[in-house]
């Protein structure tokens, strides 16, 4: 076997071993209720059913948490983008004082755990009456400091010389952020937006805390609270786990070749 042929037969058992529980995850959730639970459980079910789905979205009102999930996960991501995008350009490529240290205290935050800051940050958003509600959840996500990181390594490899060209044709720095910069940022914006969106979507533990109405729960929340209840209901588990994961693989499918561009083309330039 040539060198060629054993590392893409060692890729495809890697494949396959990644692939196997998410597999199995959605043959979970074909059965019939109970049916998990036998010894040795069984791989494939012997009558697919969609009763688990219909239990999902009829009696436990799953819908209405993939549409919270949706909602907060989109404007989490446009938000992102809107401070974000200038952000990182404007520390790669304007001049301004303090720009470098800003940069490095920014870097530096990066080894203090995410979790420390959360109750000072409850506390703050419980004084000005942003608990119970999406902007609460959507605060930590306007300014990440890896995102604008991120765009500013990739603003980093824009030439000067462009930049100084249209600001010689009479372009303004917005005009020319608009039109210059951020076509030229798009693998970045796609690899940024999925970033956030995956994160958003994925998170549990601030909506857990900032959220307190059920109605306002997102599928990762409703799903645990489910699972409180329902626990030994395998298979409607495991459909509600399908429900919160197909939509965002087939959005990292749909972009992963921008989101790996976007990865690469972001370390041309330091």
């Amino acid at each position: 076997m040539t060198a060629g042929r054993a590392i893409t037969a060692l890729a495809a058992l890697f494949a396959a071993i990644t692939l196997a529980p998410l597999l199995w995850m959605v043959s979970v959730s074909l059965m019939q209720p109970g049916e998990a639970g036998q010894f040795p459980p069984p791989l494939i079910p012997a009558d697919p059913t969609l009763a688990n789905y219909h239990e999902l979205f009829a009696a436990q009102g799953m819908g209405v948490f993939l549409g919270n999930s949706l909602l907060v996960s989109t404007l989490a991501t446009l938000l992102a983008l809107l401070f974000t995008l200038p952000a990182g350009y404007a520390f790669a490529k304007l001049r301004f004082r303090g720009r470098t240290a800003t940069v490095q205290t920014l870097l530096a935050l990066l080894l203090i755990p995410g979790q420390i800051g959360m109750l000072p940050l409850f506390l703050e958003l419980k004084a000005i009456g942003l608990v119970n509600s999406y902007a609460g959840v959507l605060i930590p996500w306007l300014a990440g400091i890896i995102g604008i990181f991120l765009v500013r390594q990739y603003a980093l490899s824009i030439p000067d010389e462009l930049l100084e060209a249209a600001r010689i044709d009479g372009a303004s720095e917005w005009d020319m952020f608009r039109h210059v910069v951020l076509p030229i940022l798009r693998p970045a914006i796609a690899t940024l937006a999925l970033f956030v969106f995956l994160g958003s979507w994925n998170d549990f533990m601030w909506p857990l805390i900032v959220l307190s109405d059920q109605d306002l729960y997102t599928l990762p929340v409703a799903l645990a609270s489910l699972g409180r209840e329902r626990a030994q209901d395998i298979e409607l588990m495991m459909a509600g786990s399908v429900v919160t994961t197909v939509p965002v693989l087939l959005l990292f499918l749909a972009l992963q070749r921008q989101f790996i561009g976007g990865l690469l083309a972001g370390s041309v330039k330091g």
